[in-house]
């Protein structure tokens, strides 16, 4: 018998089947290591996703818990865009109608704390008798919260109410309301970043949202897990809120006085000032006219009657919105006018062709190639020294100038001080554009001798303005900026934004002498009314006639800085066709500069003239 068994045993496993049982087991073991690390990946991967289904099948509620969006801040802290808590009403139609007794007194609350309309209410209960989550209303205040939260507690006066509940969520507000509007920019839904640092800066300023699952069970009671939100970055800007304001009120000021005074209008095409640090790239202020309200982005009211408002095509007004969200300090480009002058006089020391000793005669024109190039001055100058040329602006001059240079090297410059080319603010809409320039292969005689004084070529304000600062600081090119930090949400610094030295342009010997000249400027030429007294202020004044010459249009601007030594700030003026009789005078910009340096140079303490100080010393 047991032979027989024996022998049975081996007839069963025999070798073949041994090793078919041994791959069976091995081909069930790699099944389970595969569906083990299958369900593993799809946890990983979808499980958020998987796991609301079989939630929402088993009759669990969940919500969003949104994220508060970053701050912005001017560089000493005050907020010039937050997000402030607001509620949304949220109704359990299940939960209400579950209880015949709940209905009416849910819908009276409703009507009453929210000013909900009860026929919504009504109707909704009827079409969708079995929903959990309706968003009712939504931004309702911190007041009627508490309101609401008063009634939720009293059971005694309100024990019928239910399926009602208020869900967090924020609304983005700017406290300053137009204040540095170019720079700040606004948000859409969804918290998305439109125009200015808010678009720039979008995903540190945004986080995460959070989530929020629970079971309901008979009773109501609710079994809850919560993955929390995790809350934007601030970021912290270059701009003093101080500065900003004080040259915003003087552009506000200056197209108040000129408001329809030679034709219906405002009292300029466009505004615009920049105030920058020289020595590291900040802007500390940059404002455009006419702006527009951050809460209220939409609104063309100010501008515009309601009637012409209604008159616009959907097209219409959207083109004349982002004409008003545009910022010229960043997207627009027009001809510098003699504000570039001071960039030629500079080549042409740093190339040698100038020694300073050279002196000029100016008959009030050029004859150019086939073109009689004027002077600003028609009657002509006379007999100019170099450091002259420049205080009266003298176009003869520099279009000899110009010439001495030659085409090849004047491009190079124009090159090496950053016009044509991104100066990478960091802000949106200079990729639009920046500027058109000749190249040496197509620059005529004609067009060397205007572009020597700054006409028949574009750049944009921010290029000049940090080219600017390189021909006062020694030569150094910094990229202009207007972020300086993040900081986390409890005020921690995540990341210090660093001034970015880009490139040496001209040497401290010849920034030496070009401060010298436009110090004479202001002191001796065109930019006396800038001169602000016990400052010494050095710049260079502007007058571009624009295109189609002849027409009456002007861009006149005057760019300067103080102190004469170690220059502390710049302040660019621009002013785009000013609503007057006569535009070409570049005095609408050097006396709107002088109101906004004689406010703003006291309260960042720049340095005085020695003259002053010795005075005030005695």
């Amino acid at each position: 018998m047991a032979k027989q068994t024996k022998t049975f045993f081996r007839k069963k496993f025999s070798k073949n089947m041994q090793k078919k049982l041994v791959l069976l087991f091995v081909a069930i073991i790699l099944a389970f290591v595969f569906l083990i690390g299958r369900i593993t990946y799809i946890n990983a991967a979808n499980g958020e996703d998987y796991t609301r289904i079989v939630l929402d099948q088993q009759q669990y509620d969940s919500r969003t818990i949104p994220f508060k969006r970053g701050d912005i801040v001017d560089r000493n802290g005050t907020k010039m865009a937050t997000s402030e808590r607001v509620y949304n009403v949220i109704l359990d139609v299940k939960v209400m109608t579950s209880d015949e007794d709940s209905i009416e007194p849910t819908i009276q609350v409703l009507k009453d704390c929210f000013e909900i309309d009860e026929e919504e209410v009504r109707d909704l209960i009827e079409e969708s008798p079995s929903s959990r989550y309706n968003i009712l209303k939504k931004g309702v205040d911190y007041e009627t919260y508490k309101k609401f939260e008063a009634i939720d507690e009293d059971d005694e006066n309100y024990p019928d109410v239910a399926g009602i509940w208020l869900e967090e969520d924020y609304v983005r507000t700017y406290p300053y309301n137009t204040l540095a509007s170019d720079v700040i920019g606004f948000t859409v839904d969804g918290n998305v970043g439109s125009n200015g640092i808010e678009a720039s800066y979008n995903n540190t300023l945004n986080g995460t949202d959070g989530r929020e699952y629970g079971y309901l069970d008979e009773t109501s009671t609710v079994e809850r897990t919560v993955k929390e939100a995790v809350n934007g970055d601030t970021v912290v800007s270059t701009i003093d809120l101080q500065v900003q304001s004080i040259v915003e009120k003087h552009i506000l000021e200056f197209n108040e006085q000129h408001k329809n005074e030679a034709s219906a209008g405002e009292g300029s095409k466009n505004t615009a000032v920049i105030v920058m640090n020289p020595q590291n790239g900040e802007i500390l202020a940059e404002a455009s006219y006419p702006n527009y309200d951050l809460n209220q982005p939409r609104d063309l009211t100010k501008y515009y009657t309601q009637e012409t408002i209604d008159a616009m095509s959907d097209e219409e007004q959207l083109e004349t919105l982002n004409s008003l969200w545009n910022n010229f300090c960043v997207s627009d480009t027009y001809e510098p006018g003699s504000t570039f002058k001071p960039f030629t006089i500079a080549a042409g020391l740093e190339t040698g062709i100038l020694t300073g000793d050279e002196t000029y005669y100016c008959g009030g024109v050029l004859h150019v190639g086939d073109h009689d190039i004027h002077c600003s001055n028609r009657d002509g100058h006379g007999t100019q020294t170099l450091k002259q040329a420049l205080e009266n602006s003298c176009n003869v001059a520099l279009m000899e100038i110009g010439e001495a240079l030659g085409a090849e090297e004047f491009c190079r410059y124009q090159e090496l001080f950053g016009f044509g080319e991104y100066t990478g603010i960091d802000l949106p809409g200079e990729g639009e554009t920046s500027g058109l320039l000749y190249t040496p292969e197509n620059m005529d005689a004609a067009s060397l001798a205007t572009n020597a004084f700054g006409q028949n070529f574009n750049v944009t304000m921010t290029q000049l303005a940090a080219s600017f600062c390189s021909l006062i600081n020694g030569g150094n090119y910094y990229e202009p900026h207007v972020v300086k930090q993040i900081q986390d949400e409890n005020g921690n610094v995540t990341e210090n934004i660093d001034p970015v030295l880009v490139k040496k342009t001209i040497s401290e010997e010849t920034s030496e002498v070009i401060k010298d000249y436009m110090l004479g400027v202001v002191q001796e030429g065109t930019g006396s009314s800038a001169a602000v007294e016990g400052y010494d202020i050095g710049g260079k004044t502007g007058t571009a006639e624009k295109l189609p010459r002849g027409n009456g249009k002007y861009l006149v601007s005057f760019i300067g800085y103080a102190p004469q030594e170690n220059p502390e700030v710049v302040v660019y003026v621009v002013v785009d066709e000013p609503n007057v009789a006569a535009q070409a005078s570049s005095s609408y910009a050097t006396e709107l500069a002088s109101g906004i340096m004689s406010e703003i140079f006291p309260y960042l303490g720049i340095t005085k003239s020695s003259e002053t100080a010795d005075t005030q010393t005695n």
